[in-house]
């Protein structure tokens, strides 16, 4: 077997004994979640197992790259850290939405100035030409030459990606298959003949590994509680491997446009209303609240979501990048039509 296959299959088998583990251990612990905060009726479950998929990307990645670490690689050490560390303070004792905000971008600014960061686009209306974002460079002790549009770029991306997700974990499951989806899409991309960058197709398919393994113990009914420490780690991570890999973005905004464009139409509407964008999400205001409202079912949801993400990320193995453009119109007013009916009266 080679390590496309080993090396995921055993970041699997360690996600899911950590699972195992922390169905005992967790309860002792009083690792508990909070359902009474949302008018739940069941038993305090497992939480934050968000940290356990974190815990596994670690160990596994760093038993890889033991002996060789290149700046780019310690900057996204130091940032999933970082990111673990606040999301799950937060998940225990809720803090201030601006300094989750304002660590959002330390990480982001970190992870773009130690090299993960992206110097053209492909135009999507005109074939074999680029947008270039390193015209205006920024020069800073110990990082050297900063783009500054990539910088730009860089944080709104894995803000996105990060928020996204995190808002779209109303459901349980859905998240994690959604990443699953995602990460396994970007891993064979990059093993396609015209990429063809296979380390970082190793670093993809131990993700969806490790997201699957979280999806068996968080598809309804849940076992365990994912959290902020969870959802906020596979975003950062969809973000970080689109970039980290040569620039994924258009792949990856198909896989993740549902999250992505129910997150625009929220924020969109908290604006229009006079409130927050970065408030936490409120019943009704996600498509899933909405269908939900309407009768569906979790499972059903799920399945719709990931549906969407599978279609649409399979498809994007294959299109040019103006076809790309055409899939994510069509996508954004599938997403308008879903909006639109949901939230009918």
């Amino acid at each position: 077997m080679t390590p496309l296959l080993t090396i995921p299959l055993l970041a699997f088998v360690l996600t899911f004994v950590m699972h195992i583990a922390a169905l005992k251990l967790f309860p002792q612990w009083n690792l508990l979640d909070f359902p009474e905060r949302y008018n739940l009726k069941r038993r305090r479950l497992p939480y934050p197992t968000g940290v356990l998929a974190v815990d596994s990307f670690l160990i596994i990645f760093i038993y890889l790259n033991w002996t060789n670490f290149s700046m780019q690689e310690v900057g996204l050490l130091i940032g999933i850290f970082l990111l673990a560390l606040t999301s799950f303070i937060d998940d225990r004792r809720p803090i201030p939405s601006w300094l989750r905000l304002a660590f959002q971008v330390l990480i982001a600014l970190l992870i773009f100035a130690t090299g993960s960061r992206i110097y053209t686009i492909t135009n999507p209306l005109l074939a074999n030409e680029f947008i270039k974002l390193d015209s205006w460079i920024f020069t800073v002790p110990i990082f050297g030459n900063l783009p500054i549009l990539s910088g730009i770029f860089t944080v709104v991306w894995l803000m996105l990606t990060i928020n996204a997700l995190n808002w779209f974990d109303g459901i349980p499951g859905q998240v994690t298959i959604l990443s699953t989806i995602g990460f396994l899409t970007i891993g064979l991309l990059s093993i396609s003949t015209r990429v063809n960058q296979p380390e970082f197709a190793l670093i993809a398919f131990i993700l969806a590994a490790i997201s699957f393994g979280c999806f068996l113990f968080d598809i309804p009914p849940p076992r365990v509680v994912l959290g902020d420490s969870g959802s906020m780690f596979f975003g950062l991570m969809l973000g970080t491997l689109t970039i980290f890999a040569g620039g994924k973005v258009a792949t990856a905004f198909l896989v993740l446009g549902v999250p992505l464009i129910d997150s625009f139409f929220v924020i969109t509407r908290r604006l229009i209303n006079g409130k927050s964008p970065f408030k936490g999400s409120q019943s009704g205001e996600h498509l899933h609240h909405r269908l939900l409202a309407k009768g569906w079912k979790p499972k059903h949801i799920i399945a719709l979501t990931a549906s969407i993400g599978f279609l649409f990320g399979a498809t994007a193995l294959f299109l040019s990048s103006f076809q790309k453009l055409i899939a994510g119109i069509i996508l954004f007013f599938m997403m308008l039509g879903l909006s639109w009916w949901s939230g009918r009266k």
